[in-house]
């Protein structure tokens, strides 16, 4: 069996254990326009377009990801719902007045890309079981670092993005200062507007917000359409 059909048929058997567990999969542009008519906040937003300043890194669209392959189309664009756009805007301002900029490397992810990953990896520590849904697919989570508006360089986090290591959990101390400060920095900014930290991952956060979203399985060019 190859690959491609292999993951077929890994995502058709997720998508049977779902619905047995009443996942709401949203992979119809019309269902997902209609949930915006009910309730703004659904939107999903295109994040260049309301933080132009935050540098987009899309390692999901490119070979430079712990899979080593191309997951996203060439056209996939980085969004999130509504209110997690408005609250980034506001957590960019805050690191602009301290020399700093965000680096946004995945926020939304169809849902059939977390199936793929939960093929490859199999660990709830640092994938999303498809069974559940994760952050991403809802919309509402971000991975991301900071950079220094002067160089444009990364500030140091201890470990590159998906990392998939204890070196990567906020709780792991064994670092020098400057590391763990970087990453207090963002932490404690992001926490101070909505956003939780994951533990096992440095660069993870997802927005607080009381109504839970549904799962989106929508490509680049259904959500380009509708921009």
């Amino acid at each position: 069996m190859n690959l491609r059909i292999c993951i077929t048929t890994c995502f058709l058997l997720f998508i049977t254990c779902v619905k047995g567990q009443e996942l709401n999969i949203t992979n119809d542009i019309k269902k997902f326009r209609n949930s915006i008519k009910q309730d703004a906040n659904n939107e999903l937003v295109l994040l260049k377009k309301i933080i132009p300043t935050a540098v987009m890194d899309i390692r999901y669209a490119t070979t430079n990801n712990f899979t080593g392959e191309i997951l996203y189309e060439p056209e996939f664009e980085l969004y999130v719902r509504k209110p997690v756009a408005e609250a980034l805007k506001k957590v960019q301002s805050t690191f602009f007045d301290k020399g700093f900029g965000i680096k946004i490397f995945d926020a939304y992810r169809p849902y059939s890309v977390t199936v793929k990953m939960w093929k490859l990896i199999g660990d709830e520590r640092y994938v999303a079981n498809p069974a559940k849904g994760s952050g991403h697919n809802r919309g509402i989570s971000v991975d991301l670092t900071l950079i220094e508006l002067a160089t444009g360089n990364e500030l140091d986090m201890g470990t590159g993005y998906d990392h998939f290591s204890d070196t990567a959990h906020h709780s792991f101390e064994h670092l020098p200062l400057n590391i763990l400060e970087n990453r207090q920095l963002l932490k404690k900014t992001m926490e101070s507007h909505g956003f939780k930290a994951l533990e096992t991952e440095w660069w993870h956060y997802h927005f607080i917000w009381p109504k839970s979203f549904d799962v989106m399985n929508l490509k680049a060019r259904q959500l380009q359409r509708m921009h």
